[in-house]
């Protein structure tokens, strides 16, 4: 049973290579469950399976009388614009899902912060929040974010209104964010990205930087995201 689950997810990652790279492309039929059975050496049954995970993932497409058909239109989150992770997903039908990793913890800024800061954010101390948030418990989002403590008053104490940070600085604190500064590189995943996202060691991601203005003089919050885009695409949100 367990060599087959890993032949499974053998096939499941050789067919999502062949895609990525071109191999097969939009629109194209894959080998029938019988060529890649014969091709492979495995069963029907594993060859169905490692097919029914690419169909869940959005490579693929099943027609009856057909096959498996390449369809790299996966759904689509707005998660590059500055609005929160939860008003995002509100526009949508998916189910969000947050999970605390560490924190908000007070504590020193780190060192080599991945942008400048100023005396007045140096001269304070950091909430530092780790969250992971999926969409229909898919791992699509590792965050970490820093608050300067600056008029945030026990925010350590506080639990995050309905899982939002910029609601519970809207409401809590009268501070709204307006406006964001963002960065975007292509990376690959570490060990601890991969186990946490779910996906594999090496696997590409999205890696941004941000820094979000806000309607406070002089203030200014930091978060450092890895995206997972196995399933859903990640784009802009406009409304």
């Amino acid at each position: 049973m367990i060599m087959e689950t890993f032949k499974y997810r053998e096939l499941q990652q050789l067919l999502k290579s062949q895609i990525i790279k071109g191999i097969y492309k939009e629109g194209d039929l894959l080998p029938s469950e019988n060529e890649l059975s014969t091709a492979h050496g495995m069963t029907r049954a594993t060859v169905r399976q490692a097919l029914q995970k690419m169909e869940r993932d959005g490579y693929i497409i099943k027609k009856k009388g057909k096959g498996s058909i390449v369809n790299l239109k996966k759904k689509r989150l707005g998660l590059l614009s500055f609005k929160g992770f939860s008003e995002v997903i509100s526009h949508t039908d998916e189910q969000v899902s947050n999970q605390i990793l560490k924190g908000p913890v007070l504590q020193k800024w780190p060192k080599d912060f991945f942008y400048p800061l100023s005396d007045m954010e140096l001269s304070n101390e950091v909430y530092y929040l780790y969250r992971l948030r999926s969409v229909n418990n898919h791992p699509v989002m590792l965050e970490h974010t820093y608050i300067p403590n600056i008029g945030l008053a026990d925010f350590d104490q506080r639990s995050l209104i309905q899982g939002s940070l910029f609601s519970t600085l809207a409401i809590d604190y009268q501070i709204e964010v307006n406006a964001m500064d963002q960065e975007l590189r292509a990376i690959k995943a570490d060990r601890n990205i991969a186990v946490l996202l779910g996906i594999q060691i090496g696997d590409p991601i999205l890696h941004a930087f941000r820094k979000y203005g806000t309607s406070k003089s002089g203030f200014f919050f930091y978060s450092s995201l890895f995206f997972n885009t196995e399933e859903y695409a990640i784009g802009s949100y406009f409304q």
